[in-house]
């Protein structure tokens, strides 16, 4: 195996690991969030209190059902975006600077979309 192939499957299995651990993280997040609703007795088809990260830490520390769950979506959300990232950081370490620019591009593109969509929500 040459030194580049070896790079390549060392940072699939970053990548994969990072997925695993964040995915395993915003479940274990959502099935708090989940199970403080049914102690508090809050049914799933109430409506939530939108996501307001100024708070989110308070509410995670007032067991808050919203603050476990926002925190468990945001993660989920998190996890291609950390992909991106570590891909990106692996090509540029290769110098495949086609990569890093298609990697950067997709970032780009997820930053307009959620600035796009929080603009639009305000």
């Amino acid at each position: 195996m040459s030194s580049s192939s070896a790079r390549a499957y060392a940072a699939e299995r970053t990548i994969g690991r990072l997925l695993i651990a964040i995915t395993y993280v915003s479940v274990g997040l959502l099935a708090v969030g989940f199970g403080l609703m049914i102690a508090n007795g809050i049914s799933p088809l109430d409506a939530g209190p939108p996501l307001d990260l100024a708070t989110l830490g308070a509410q995670l520390v007032a067991l808050d059902p919203a603050g476990f769950l926002w925190l468990g979506l945001l993660a989920v959300i998190a996890a291609p975006v950390g992909r991106v990232m570590v891909a990106a950081v692996s090509y540029g370490r290769d110098s495949d600077w086609t990569m890093v620019a298609i990697s950067i591009a997709i970032l780009a593109v997820i930053v307009v979309g959620v600035v796009t969509a929080v603009a639009v929500t305000v």
